[in-house]
């Protein structure tokens, strides 16, 4: 029973970050169009630095769940959170240190994909 609790969970987590893909893509697309592939690259660099360490802290914290494997779910949700910072952090200095960046584009798409992360949860049907 607790796996697949464990994968309703994961799978939820996962469509909150195929949410955040998709509208941050969309934005980097539309920095591509409007202003050229300097702008949609930063852009889409952004939503890469949001997106990915969402991903991998879904993966990590949601590997187990239920009452008898309390202390390995509180386990993963901090190691999760722990690793997703470091990875942000890593992309944000490969990112700056590898690619020339337009920072506005950079930031609007990260910003955008954090902003679909907070307000998703109120579109999704509670069960």
């Amino acid at each position: 029973m607790s796996k697949v609790l464990a994968r309703r969970g994961r799978w939820s987590a996962y469509k909150l970050v195929l949410m955040q893909a998709v509208i941050a893509g969309g934005a980097s697309v539309l920095f591509f169009v409007v202003w050229g592939a300097q702008y949609g690259v930063s852009a889409l660099a952004g939503a890469a630095i949001a997106v990915l360490p969402n991903f991998v802290f879904a993966t990590l914290a949601f590997s187990h769940s239920g009452a008898s494997a309390a202390g390995k779910v509180l386990k993963t949700f901090y190691w999760g959170e722990a690793v997703k910072l470091l990875l942000t952090i890593a992309l944000f200095s490969l990112v700056f240190i590898n690619l020339k960046i337009v920072f506005m584009p950079l930031f609007v798409c990260y910003s955008l994909a954090l902003l679909v992360h907070w307000t998703a949860p109120l579109y999704f049907k509670q069960k």
